[in-house]
């Protein structure tokens, strides 16, 4: 798998990169945003399976440059950093990374990590519902095959994972998914390192619905999708 190191000290990236070619990547190092974005799409070249996006780039914001990735390509993009608070995490993933290892981070779980998003993309943008139809609760419309997500009738933009981890809440309102049960379906690991970025998603999508109540917390347990009365229709 090709893969693309964005990192501008010269020193973390030749240790990372040697790490990963030992694992069978094969390393191409941008050392800024600009150098990352022109490196995305080289005609004749096999497309990155994985970006690794380091946020503190010498000519621009890594939040900026991965907005920019998005816009170009669907590549799977994990954001490696120092920043670790959640709101931080949030607006990565708002961005549309796939994922958020914040540093300093075992090497291992880094591996893990790209293995899972590798899995994730190449197996397909199907949702963990099996219908074919769309889902309505409350304001909240849920269109499975276009993956469309709507409230009051305004499109929502969620990421891959957000959306499968909605459609799978969803399908049984109420109802107590356990974590491991959505790290398994949405995530399709059983990896216990998934369980903080099952967090971040479900405040994302929390934000991006402006319904905080609307997923639940079920402490030691997990998350159900609960529509008050208030907002249910007649």
């Amino acid at each position: 798998m090709r893969l693309l190191l964005v990192e501008d000290d010269a020193h973390v990236a030749g240790a990372l990169a040697a790490i990963l070619a030992r694992h069978g990547f094969e390393v191409v190092h941008a050392r800024s945003g600009e150098e990352a974005l022109q490196a995305l799409l080289p005609a004749g070249k096999e497309p990155f399976g994985v970006v690794l996006l380091d946020l503190g780039l010498p000519d621009q914001d890594g939040y900026e440059v991965c907005g920019k990735i998005r816009k170009r390509t669907a590549t799977p993009v994990i954001m490696v950093t120092a920043r670790a608070d959640v709101r931080s995490r949030i607006h990565g993933l708002n961005l549309g990374a796939d994922d958020y290892v914040v540093k300093p981070y075992d090497t291992g779980e880094l591996l893990a990590r790209i293995h899972a998003v590798s899995r994730r993309t190449t197996s397909g943008d199907a949702p963990p519902v099996g219908a074919d139809s769309a889902l309505a609760l409350g304001p909240v419309r849920i269109e499975l095959p276009t993956r469309r997500v709507t409230v009051d009738g305004t499109d929502v933009q969620l990421t891959r994972k957000e959306f499968d981890l909605l459609a799978l809440l969803a399908q049984r309102p109420g109802v107590v998914f356990r974590r491991e049960q959505i790290i398994s379906e949405v995530w399709r690991t059983s990896w216990e390192g998934t369980g903080r970025t099952l967090e971040v998603h479900v405040a994302s999508l929390r934000s991006k619905l402006r319904m905080p109540a609307l997923i639940e917390t079920v402490r030691g347990v997990g998350y159900r999708l609960v529509v008050p009365p208030a907002l249910q229709g007649p």
